[in-house]
């Protein structure tokens, strides 16, 4: 059995009958079972646009409400999916969904294709737990082998990073599955990539090194002939060794990867490239890291993002992924790269301790556990890196304040809150939980900064793409225009933060963040303008106006120890290291972005890895470089650290 991860599994058996068909004003030229074949046929010729109008003629031609009306929906998802339209495949898809008889066996394709697509969307808006639920659902509607495997593999995929005890149970079905039938090569390599990864990120790197040679194997080991497949599996093999303590082992899979062997150029960073600070929504700390794999388009955009592995649980993948999301090339870095080397890129990743930002969710919360408990209820804390565990009693928690009050009563709120709040719920789901419970919000006369977060999640969670360059301000924006939030100085300074923090030019997001300063009736000291403070102060250091950065910093009122905000950058004197021997002797380069800071003597101190590639190859020799490294002396008064959140990249090139 082979399949790939894309949204159409042959044409299907799914047949539309006349009786159907709703009068016209005139009578058709073409009965709706040729429509439906015309159709079918335009999606098997690969035509994206022009099957996509033929389904939407047939949609038109049956009757709302029924059996043909849900395939023509549903074969209309598909079409739309292919286009890149999720929002409106989503919709597709499930009015298409909910039409089709669960019991009838002819549709069991189309159910399946339904929901796996709605996994992929989920899946690719890295909606890790909405993507679980679409390819359980595909699960059980697929009526062949092939289909229940390809849906078990994606469940198990996506459920490593939110629930590996579903990830588990997904692969124990999938194992037992292939003793049944007959499997070939790929799919027993798929099926030991899933083990090995599940196990990585549980820490038993020696049973998920033996998966992971065993894809190898199944691929067929470690020729010169290598495929996008051959440089996952090796590069998972690499991983797991290198973790297991065989180094050598590691270098030799990583080699055969490709990685930091460009036949052509050297791999350019970014023009966009930031690891996600420490801190922030989902509490990353120093300690975390992350291997994301992605591919960089020809016009520079990042694609098919996905955690691999992950020091810190599943959460922390997710972000460190949503990072790397946001990163572009462009279109001339992208095309100097050899085409094979933009796919399946592997980074090793740490969060930025340089500018250690307030988290307005956080802010948010408190302003919500504030008003419950003037109305006599609590907000429980939150707990990192449990939200697989608590989704359980926070589901209860609301189903015994349902029955008890009713669905709609103020002691609902909190559990929906909490449920609207964790990362194992799917975005469709949380969408409609926040509409519910900003309904009863409002209706219980909740202030302004109560009410926002839960509009925020109504309108972050409304679309699959809220993700893309400038969706989420457009979704946002519109806030401050209503009166509720525009007149109550905390939410707008709020909601313009959160649109700040989406946008990726910095001229306007320099504007937005001076927008939040100058918010008439805010507290100098509230947390939304001292975080813009922050902000600004970064934007305008790297604009090379320090003297403008140290007084916009100095509104703040906080402490200041990062010369990136308070001084001139001292100049680098000397820097130390060596290239690796193991990199020279298997022909690696690559890159290593550092952090530091800088005592007065000029002495580099605290230094730290925050981005290597290829991942692992050239982290402790970019630390070891800045160890080394001395820069000119600066004054300071208490002798302490001159320079505080200075960022470096290494480069590592063989010579000749």
């Amino acid at each position: 059995m082979r399949f790939k991860k894309s949204g159409l599994f042959g044409a299907g058996m799914a047949v539309i009958v006349a009786a159907t068909v709703q009068v016209a004003a005139h009578t058709p030229t073409t009965t709706v079972q040729q429509d439906f074949e015309a159709a079918a046929a335009l999606d098997a010729k690969g035509d994206k646009a022009a099957a996509l109008a033929a389904w939407e003629k047939l949609e038109s031609r049956t009757k709302p409400g029924s059996r043909s009306r849900g395939v023509a929906l549903v074969r209309k998802s598909a079409a739309l999916f292919k286009l890149d339209r999720s929002d409106d495949a989503v919709i597709a898809a499930r009015g298409g969904l909910a039409l089709l008889p669960a019991a009838d066996p002819t549709l069991a394709e189309d159910r399946w294709r339904a929901y796996y697509d709605l996994g992929i969307i989920a899946q690719n808006a890295l909606d890790y737990a909405g993507a679980g639920d679409a390819y359980r659902s595909a699960e059980a509607a697929g009526d062949t082998p092939s289909l229940k495997a390809a849906s078990i593999l994606a469940l198990a995929d996506v459920s490593t990073f939110t629930n590996p005890a579903v990830a588990d149970a997904a692969l124990a079905r999938i194992d037992a599955l292939a003793k049944t039938v007959s499997v070939d090569a790929v799919l027993k390599a798929d099926i030991a990539r899933r083990h090995a990864i599940l196990l990585l990120n549980r820490g038993s790197y020696e049973p998920a090194r033996l998966y992971a040679v065993e894809a190898v194997k199944q691929l067929g080991g470690m020729t010169s002939k290598t495929d996008l497949r051959d440089v996952s599996a090796r590069s998972d093999a690499a991983i797991a060794s290198l973790l297991a303590g065989k180094s050598e082992d590691a270098r030799r899979y990583m080699a055969m990867t490709g990685a930091g062997r460009l036949t052509k150029g050297e791999f350019d960073p970014a023009v966009q490239m930031d690891v996600p600070p420490c801190g922030g929504e989902a509490d990353l700390r120093p300690a975390d890291m992350a291997v994301v794999e992605f591919t960089i388009g020809d016009d520079g955009i990042v694609r098919n993002v996905s955690p691999i592995y992950a020091a810190g649980g599943g959460a922390v993948a997710l972000d460190f992924a949503r990072a790397v999301r946001d990163w572009s090339w462009t279109p001339e870095q992208a095309k100097a790269l050899p085409t094979f080397f933009r796919y399946n890129v592997r980074v090793e990743m740490r969060c930025s301790t340089l500018f250690e930002r307030p988290s307005i969710g956080k802010f948010l919360d408190a302003d919500m556990a504030a008003w419950l408990e003037s109305k006599g209820l609590s907000l429980p804390a939150e707990e990192r890196g449990a939200d697989a565990v608590a989704v359980v009693s926070q589901r209860a928690a609301l189903a015994t304040a349902e029955a008890k009050t009713g669905p709609n009563s103020i002691a609902t709120l909190p559990s929906l809150y909490q449920l609207i709040n964790n990362a194992v719920v799917g975005r469709e789901e949380t969408n409609a939980l926040a509409r519910r419970a900003l309904a009863i919000a409002e209706a219980q006369g909740a202030p302004a900064i109560a009410r926002l977060p839960l509009e925020i999640s109504v309108r972050e969670t409304a679309s699959a793409d809220i993700w893309k360059n400038g969706a989420y301000a457009r979704a946002v924006t519109p806030l401050l225009s209503m009166p509720v939030y525009a007149n109550d100085p905390k939410s707008r300074a709020t909601i313009l933060l959160l649109i700040a923090e989406s946008t990726r030019s910095r001229s306007r997001r320099a504007v937005l963040l001076q927008q939040v300063v100058d918010v008439t009736g805010l507290a100098a000291n509230d947390p939304m303008r001292v975080g813009a403070l922050i902000r600004l102060a970064s934007l305008q250091q790297q604009a090379g106006d320090t003297a403008m950065a140290r007084t916009t910093f100095d509104q703040s009122g906080l402490s200041a120890s990062q010369c990136a905000i308070l001084d001139a950058p001292p100049r680098l004197v000397s820097a130390g290291g060596v290239f690796p021997n193991e990199a020279m002797a298997w022909g690696f380069e690559g890159l290593t972005k550092t952090q530091f800071d800088v005592g007065a003597d000029g002495k580099v101190i605290n230094q730290r890895a925050v981005l290597s590639y290829p991942p692992f190859v050239f982290t402790k020799a970019g630390v070891q470089t800045m160890a080394g490294a001395r820069y000119t002396k600066t004054y300071r008064p208490d002798g302490g650290v001159g320079c505080g959140g200075l960022s470096q990249n290494v480069r590592f090139r063989l010579p000749g």
